[in-house]
């Protein structure tokens, strides 16, 4: 590989139980998730916009070539990660975009995740039905 390591930015994203790490370099704007094209791996249109989104709000769209490794979670988790990965390397290649993507919400990592069962409940929070006699 001739790629100039200077070029290349690496980031990680995480959400929920999933974590993404990418590679992102010059180039024509093509997608690698785990090996597969982006449209393979997330069959979905809502998930693939949403992590496009750092891109076309930066408006670098098509210009930039995405290597991605995505491990653990769920579909819509892996997105959520790797979304926060992309902007972060945009973040990393060009500071002067951190204002637009702090602004639309896209450098904040969601924190939620499924919240534990507790002993004597069926779930985390749902009581078994109460009998008055």
């Amino acid at each position: 590989m001739t790629q100039n390591s200077a070029d290349q930015v690496h980031a990680v994203g995480r959400r929920k139980t999933s974590t993404a790490r990418v590679i992102v370099r010059p180039g024509t704007g093509t997608w690698s998730v785990n090996g597969r094209s982006l449209e393979n791996y997330f069959p979905r249109m809502l998930h693939r916009k949403r992590i496009q989104e750092a891109f076309e709000v930066s408006e670098v769209t098509g210009q930039f070539d995405v290597v991605a490794r995505v491990r653990g979670g769920g579909i819509t988790g892996q997105a959520d990660a790797l979304r926060l990965a992309v902007a972060r390397a945009i973040v990393e290649r060009d500071e002067e975009a951190r204002s637009t993507l702090r602004r639309g919400g896209l450098l904040t990592r969601d924190s939620r995740k499924v919240e534990r069962k507790k002993p004597g409940r069926p779930k985390a929070r749902k009581r078994f039905q109460f009998s008055k006699r």
